[in-house]
């Protein structure tokens, strides 16, 4: 089964098992998902409320918005799983001869690499929720308007969180060119995502 079908219960039993996956990067995709859920619900309760005609159209593309990163954020969960599996099936490729090690040692650089855009494009997917987010405490409806900073705090996890796990891949990757534009890629992401979750909590500053 994959994660994004099991029910709550069962999620964090796996993941409080020993088994190595979900690990962090999947549950930082959880946390984006629900970041773009709750930005999505404040969208629903928003269309139809008198005092918020102005916002309709706003409201009904957010929601769609952020039901749509939902979905894709639940599939990134169980992508990292995969990403993580790749990489340990390369780890337990043969290695009695020089060719056989020479042939694994490219697959498990293959496989890191992999393992790196992965958790990547997770943290690009989850900073999408910000504008939501921002959106969803301007212009959604005020008695939701936590539920608005929740969504850009969990954004925030999941940006920051999937980052973590491109980074420490990084580590052991030989390719220079790669590093480098997957580090650039990374503090460019980081400094957004703080600086938008801040900017979302600063709207509303009798709650700070």
């Amino acid at each position: 089964m994959e994660m994004q079908d099991m029910n709550v219960r069962e999620l964090i039993e796996l993941t409080a098992s020993n088994a190595p996956a979900p690990g962090g990067g999947a549950i930082a995709a959880l946390s984006g998902a629900f970041g773009a859920a709750l930005a999505a619900m404040v969208g629903s309760l928003t269309l139809g409320k008198k005092g918020y005609e102005d916002a309709q159209e706003e409201m009904a593309e957010m929601t769609d918005k952020g039901k749509n990163l939902a979905k894709k954020l639940l599939a990134a969960m169980d992508k990292d799983a995969n990403s993580f599996n790749g990489y340990m099936a390369a780890l337990g490729m043969p290695k009695g001869t020089e060719e056989e090690k020479t042939i694994r040692r490219a697959a498990m650089q293959d496989a890191l690499k992999s393992a790196s855009l992965v958790p990547l494009n997770t943290a690009k997917t989850a900073a999408e929720v910000f504008p939501l987010a921002e959106a969803a405490v301007k212009s959604g409806n005020r008695n939701a308007v936590t539920d608005g900073l929740v969504a850009a705090m969990m954004a925030r996890t999941a940006v920051l969180g999937a980052l973590l796990n491109v980074k420490i891949n990084l580590g052991s990757i030989k390719d220079e060119a790669f590093v480098q534009e997957l580090q650039a890629a990374c503090g460019a992401l980081q400094e957004e995502a703080i600086a938008a979750e801040q900017r979302i909590l600063d709207l509303v500053p009798e709650l700070k």
